[in-house]
């Protein structure tokens, strides 16, 4: 009130003190996105799942995405990044236990995920659309809180490396796959539940693992299924409560891959040692850590001098899971961003109705539903491997789409958080986590630049994965001129790859593009297939969100994305 002006007046029979204390009314707000059905509310994931074979799981998606989408869940995913994980390298009596302190929500978190068979449903109940309904799951629940999704990934992608040694799968396998979870800090032995870990990368090699220089003694025996004691450091272990990691170590035959348990078969604790816990920017519900290996007892999975070909089966299970991980935060991006918009009104009409916002919320739009239209695709790829099609797909989709998707989260993220304005910002909002949790799938597992370089390799490896790639492709021709055009460039630029690593990011750029159109052209809304290709495939305004050329139809891209609750 400025000086000099009178109070407003008060009306008949309303006590004064009261009215003075009301200084306003709340209106003009959205209600909280949650209590709803993160399956029911995304025409897009129910369409993939149909498509690429999990029609049969309809059902049990269904009730996983109201537990994913219940307010209750929805918390645990607040909670478990508001309470970071504390490390403790002693008990009070000073016996070194290397603890890492959880809060409850992460532990019920994770329960979540492996009573739902996150880590397991595709090896206990292999078949027709199990790869693509585990992936639906996993999209769902990592929405809710992506984090804690790191030991549920390493886990599940475990299996395919562990089973190259059957002494050690028959020993490790079913506790593995058990749906339970029990995070105790105690022997494996006493467990019949696990999980599994991932330690590869050493602070003077990082993703270039052939220079690591942890070393591996044998016990006794030499060679496959054989111990050993491990001597050295590891710069990135996350989830360092696992109950036991695969690791990469010298022999004298060369780069070896190792099973290494947090706990000795007589009971008593392996030494290796956790140094620190990373101080990361997102990600901050899961533990990363550096360990120093003080003769850590492991076993030798695998042939020896070939480590890296056996992990790298587990490798390419955890990049899959980037690119689903990814897919989800654009998804949960876009769910906020035009929930948000729905129920927001400005300058005189509900935001989701002015034509400039409707132009980025359907571009974000866009994004999502290509991102995971590749990667259902791919999911369905891998429960097909027996078809030789399908194995030389996902060789070469794999890399590219881990690469181009994990890629464009990051300015996704950060437009959608524009898109709800300065309540975005807010750490009450899920959008800070979001965007904090953008970068680090493209981090994670090999970075871009490593993603084209090993998009070289299936090439040089396998030419023939090309030829699949492009099959698979040009399933669309004939549908959209546009979309013939750029294929073809794209397939004339291939006729000389002499300098692939120089041009490697335009060339990738373009084969997720083109992927994703030809999807989006055979199986999406007209709406959504003709907007992307005009904005991604023939635009000159660029890659920037909101560029969405005239004789588009953002409505219809808007209303088949956004949920309706409230």
């Amino acid at each position: 009130m400025n000086a000099g002006q009178p109070y407003p007046e008060v009306p008949d029979n309303e006590d004064e003190s009261r009215y003075l204390a009301t200084t306003h009314e709340v209106f003009n707000q959205p209600p909280a996105l949650e209590n709803y059905n993160l399956f029911d509310q995304d025409t897009a994931l129910q369409q993939a799942v149909h498509r690429e074979g999990a029609g049969a799981a309809t059902e049990d998606l269904r009730q996983f995405g109201a537990l994913a989408g219940a307010a209750e869940t929805i918390d645990l995913g607040f909670r478990a990044n508001s309470n970071k994980p504390v490390f403790n390298t002693h008990d009070r009596f000073g016996h070194r236990i290397d603890e890492v302190d959880f809060h409850p929500a992460y532990h019920e978190l994770m329960r979540i995920a492996l009573e739902n068979g996150l880590h397991s449903s595709p090896w206990t109940h292999p078949g027709k659309g199990a790869h693509v309904a585990r992936a639906a799951r996993y999209y769902m629940h990592s929405q809710v809180e992506a984090a804690h999704c790191c030991p549920v990934t390493m886990t599940f992608a475990a299996i395919p490396t562990i089973r190259k040694q059957p002494e050690l799968a028959k020993d490790w396998e079913q506790r593995i796959l058990a749906n339970g979870y029990d995070p105790r800090n105690a022997p494996d032995s006493l467990k019949t539940s696990v999980t599994i870990g991932m330690a590869m990368t050493e602070k003077q090699g990082g993703s270039d693992v052939r220079a690591n220089t942890t070393r591996a003694y044998p016990i006794g025996a030499e060679g496959a299924g054989q111990a050993y004691e491990l001597v050295g450091h590891k710069w990135f272990v996350s989830a360092p409560m696992c109950d036991a990691f695969l690791v990469l170590a010298q022999t004298r035959g060369g780069l070896s891959c190792f099973l290494m348990p947090r706990w000795r078969p007589d009971g008593t604790k392996n030494p290796w040692h956790v140094q620190r816990l990373k101080n990361k920017m997102g990600n901050v519900a899961n533990a990363s850590s550096e360990a120093e290996l003080r003769g850590a007892l492991a076993w030798m999975v695998g042939n020896e001098g070939r480590g890296v070909p056996t992990i790298i089966e587990m490798v390419a299970m955890t990049r899959f899971d980037c690119m689903i991980g990814s897919s989800a935060g654009m998804r949960q991006a876009v769910a906020q961003a035009t929930h948000h918009c729905r129920h927001r009104s400005a300058f005189g009409n509900r935001l989701i109705e002015q034509p400039l916002m409707q132009n980025v919320l359907a571009d974000l739009a866009l994004e999502s539903e290509a991102a995971l239209a590749y990667t259902m695709r791919i999911a369905r790829a891998l429960d097909n491997q027996d078809q030789e099609h399908e194995r030389l797909l996902a060789r070469l989709a794999t890399p590219v789409g881990k690469y181009w998707i994990c890629k464009r989260t990051p300015n996704h993220a950060y437009e959608a958080m524009e898109c709800i304005g300065g309540s975005g910002v807010m750490e009450d909002c899920i959008m800070p986590r979001l965007f904090r949790e953008s970068p680090v799938n493209a981090i994670w597992e090999g970075s871009g630049n490593v993603q084209c370089l090993d998009t070289l390799r299936a090439l040089h490896k396998e030419p023939e994965t090309l030829d699949a790639f492009f099959r698979e492709a040009a399933e669309a021709k004939g549908a959209d001129r546009r979309f013939d055009r750029f294929l073809a460039q794209l397939q004339n630029d291939f006729a000389d790859i002499s300098d692939f690593q120089y041009r490697a990011r335009n060339l990738v750029d373009r084969m997720a593009l083109v992927m994703q159109a030809s999807l989006l052209i055979r199986h999406s809304d007209k709406a959504v297939a003709d907007a992307f290709c005009a904005a991604r495939l023939e635009s000159a305004g660029g890659m920037n969100y909101g560029n969405l050329p005239s004789g588009t139809d953002p409505a219809a891209i808007i209303k088949r994305a956004t949920p309706v609750v409230g």
